[in-house]
């Protein structure tokens, strides 16, 4: 396997409940046309894992790396620390999109920065 692929295998083992879903791959793509209800769409939550792997491999942006382990330690739990920084990611791309601006980095890692400090 490609690497990415190695990393992709290592998140779908840490979500067994979208395990079925993944396995056929016609049902699965037709779901991602019905993501509602409080459904979440497994691709888009497991492309933001891989998302975040390779911004904390690179440190892009600039202290992603350090925000993101110091929230890991903080919850005991990479994949606890993940889930919280997606609500950071998608809080910065959406005022990205709703301003018409370049998404802010410095605000995306304050956002976990804070959640790595308070309890």
């Amino acid at each position: 396997m490609e690497a990415i692929e190695t990393i992709a295998s290592l998140w779908i083992d840490e979500h067994p409940e979208y395990h079925a879903e993944l396995a056929d791959v016609t049902a699965a793509l037709a779901s991602m046309q019905d993501a509602g209800d409080g459904q979440t769409n497994p691709f888009l939550h497991l492309s933001m894992h891989l998302s975040i792997s390779e911004q904390c491999s690179i440190d892009q942006p600039r202290g992603i790396r350090q925000a993101v382990e110091l929230l890991t330690h903080r919850r005991d739990s990479l994949h606890l620390a993940h889930h919280e920084v997606m609500d950071c990611l998608g809080q910065m791309i959406w005022e990205s999109q709703r301003a018409g601006r370049p998404p802010d980095g410095a605000s995306y890692i304050a956002c976990v920065q804070g959640r790595a400090t308070r309890d």
